[in-house]
């Protein structure tokens, strides 16, 4: 059975979050990028498969060298799902603080 990847899928980890976290604004090699984790380099290809998989991760060939660069634009999706959840609470917790602002001036 195939895995469904996508961005919520690839944040979820956090070595693959570490990883886009160190590529933020700069091209890494992928022996960089590995040579920066404790773990196997290839566990470190497949947390890379799955961020190119999900777009977030472009590899680069520029003459022997493979350069990781981190691609942004998945994240929208995870911006405009946090939207939705952010009012969603807030609404929730303006309704409590204001539950909680009658109660105690009730008690008064």
């Amino acid at each position: 059975m195939e895995t469904r990847r996508d961005v919520f899928h690839a944040i979820a980890d956090p070595t693959r979050r570490a990883i886009l976290h160190m590529l933020a604004g700069k091209k890494m090699n992928l022996n960089a990028v590995a040579e920066a984790f404790d773990i196997s380099r290839p566990a470190i290809s497949r947390h890379i498969k799955v961020l190119t998989e999900c777009d977030m991760v472009i590899i680069k060939q520029e003459g022997r060298e493979r350069y990781c660069i981190a691609n942004p634009a998945p994240l929208g999706e995870v911006e405009a799902w946090m939207k939705t959840y952010k009012a969603f609470w807030a609404d929730s917790l303006d309704a409590l603080d204001e539950f909680l602002k009658k109660q105690r001036t009730r008690k008064k």
